[in-house]
């Protein structure tokens, strides 16, 4: 199947846009909309018209590197940075056959260069092959038993569980990049103990830089689909803290700025409980940097910004979560 005859129509470069793991980011749409192995229920694109799992041409690399080459010079004029160029389409980035070539011509210009992808496709050699001279790889794994990976995934039915985590690990051992796993949480899923099973599986790759956990922030799929509650984030974090290690678990709620930085202002509590539930003495901690008292807690959760939550006898306290103001 041979598209190039869309590139005069098609944005195949987009941005830069801010991306809270990737900082500045230049979009590369290297697949046509709704093309993907998956028909994930919370996606933001609505269903998958076109379900694939073998790899086609779509795009020539040429046409990719000169739309994203204007788009870099355009940028530059601007004096707009740019920290990585991002394969993130409205679809499956690698079910385009000529990604590697494409990656190895964009390597020219001498930025990063980030794929986000479901992991579906791991599992084949030639995938692999063609990620390995990326060098930050983004993959989906929102559940490890069948049943969940089914119900929120919606996979083709090509597709076999243990072949996509199969795939994973042996990309892990092989990659010689920065690796980020991505697990998004759906309210009124009975997840049970699967947030003990994921936090094993990414806790056992080789490599993984850090562990995201997020939620819908964009109207999805399916109407039944809501971000889940704080205390289903703050019970996922904990878990996934103990296999992983803290420091390399977050979440991302939809918040963009300056987590973790202390700049003397009150407002960065709000970043930093947007990617990070702190525990009450960490908060305490922090009041007493910035010359602040406890009142400035108790406002925050009177005006719902902020929210107390409890696990295993410590309070925590995290940003409140987009979209459930309005939904509830």
């Amino acid at each position: 199947m041979e598209m190039t005859n869309l590139q005069n129509i098609k944005t195949l470069a987009f941005g830069p846009v801010p991306s809270r793991r990737l900082g500045r980011s230049l979009g590369i749409n290297n697949i046509p909309p709704k093309t993907c192995s998956y028909s994930c229920v919370y996606c933001q694109l609505g269903k998958t018209g076109n379900m694939l799992v073998d790899r086609q041409s779509f795009y020539r690399p040429e046409d990719i590197l000169r739309q994203v080459k204007r788009k870099v010079n355009e940028a530059s004029l601007r004096k707009e940075r740019i920290d990585y160029l991002t394969f993130v389409p409205d679809g499956e980035p690698t079910l385009d056959i000529n990604m590697g070539e494409g990656i190895s011509l964009l390597k020219q210009i001498g930025i990063p260069i980030a794929v986000i992808t479901n992991a579906s496709l791991l599992w084949r050699d030639e995938v692999r092959e063609d990620l390995a001279e990326a060098d930050l790889v983004s993959l989906k794994v929102d559940a490890i038993s069948q049943d969940l990976w089914k119900s929120i995934n919606r996979p083709h039915k090509a597709l076999r569980l243990n072949m996509v985590l199969d795939g994973i690990k042996e990309f892990a051992e092989m990659f010689k990049g920065a690796i980020v796993s991505e697990t998004m949480l759906v309210d009124n899923v009975k997840y049970n103990s699967e947030f003990e099973r994921i936090a094993k599986f990414l806790g056992e790759l080789n490599k993984l830089d850090k562990a995201y956990i997020a939620i819908p922030t964009r109207p999805p799929t399916e109407k039944w689909v809501r971000p889940t509650n704080e205390e289903a984030v703050n019970v996922a974090f904990q878990v996934f803290s103990e296999k992983i290690g803290a420091n390399r678990v977050e979440y991302l709620i939809g918040y963009e700025g300056n987590a973790f930085a202390f700049t003397g202002n009150i407002e960065d509590l709000l970043s930093i409980t947007a990617v990070h539930p702190m525990r009450k003495e960490a908060v305490e901690e922090f009041l007493k940097k910035a010359c602040a008292n406890w009142r400035v807690i108790e406002k925050l959760l009177e005006e719902n910004k902020l929210i107390e939550l409890e696990y295993e006898g410590n309070k925590y306290y995290m940003r409140k979560l987009p979209g459930r103001t309005q939904m509830n």
